[in-house]
């Protein structure tokens, strides 16, 4: 049985060769359709609601209001408004972005999700490690150990394990997909941590240029935010 067993395994071994791994990069979108001008005006209108000062709305006055209540810290009258973001990225980071609880999340299951199927291209995907150069010998220590993760995670498939068994094998680097949903506040919060240079560098592969996006949208919410 044991012969047999091994002669499986080995079987099951040279038909994954067949199959390549995916390494992508790390990626985000702002699922929103974001109107910057009505986000603003709301969140004069709601803030003004605190000082009896409606009548002070002007067309243009939204922007210079905003700014000088985040300024004070009045921060609570952003929470008003919201953006949604996917983004792809390893599993190790997205554990540190849900732990961020002011939020709402929906992600890629490896319970459900059979890697195996032909919509996922038959192929395990890993985000690729941007502080190690693809010539370097970590890289191609990292990229045979996903290589055989992948044969591991395919043969344990193969032999009638489930999903949500076979995902003990799956490592930080398995690429994922996640919804994030949070105020602007608590979007404020997030950037102020997890673009600093204590951020993981794989966090801040994302992080960094996700600011940039929300600057372009928002400037007078997130001009102020520096990133390290």
């Amino acid at each position: 049985e044991k012969e047999q067993y091994g002669n499986i395994l080995s079987i099951e071994l040279i038909i994954r060769r067949n199959f390549l791994m995916k390494v992508v990069n790390a990626s985000f979108e702002i699922i929103d359709t974001i109107r910057p001008e009505e986000i603003l005006k709301n969140i004069e209108k709601f803030g003004r609601v605190c000082y009896k000062s409606e009548s002070n709305i002007t067309e243009d006055s939204a922007s210079p209001f905003i700014s000088r209540i985040i300024k004070s810290g009045h921060e609570s009258v952003i929470e008003h408004e919201k953006i949604s973001v996917k983004i792809i990225c390893d599993r190790g980071v997205s554990h540190e972005i849900v732990r961020h609880r002011i939020a709402s999340y929906s992600q890629e299951s490896t319970r459900y999700c059979n890697y195996i199927k032909d919509k996922f291209g038959n192929e395990l995907t890993f985000i690729k490690p941007i502080f190690w150069a693809e010539e370097s010998p970590e890289y191609q220590i990292w990229f045979s150990s996903m290589e055989n993760i992948e044969n591991t995670y395919m043969q344990l498939i193969n032999l009638g394990a489930r999903p949500e068994q076979a995902r003990a094998v799956l490592p930080n680097s398995l690429k994922t997909e996640i919804i994030v949903t949070m105020n602007l506040r608590e979007w404020r919060h997030f950037f102020k941590l997890r673009t600093s240079n204590r951020a993981h560098p794989q966090m801040r592969e994302i992080s960094i240029p996700l600011l940039q996006e929300f600057k372009a949208l928002l400037p007078c919410i997130f001009d102020d935010i520096i990133s390290e």
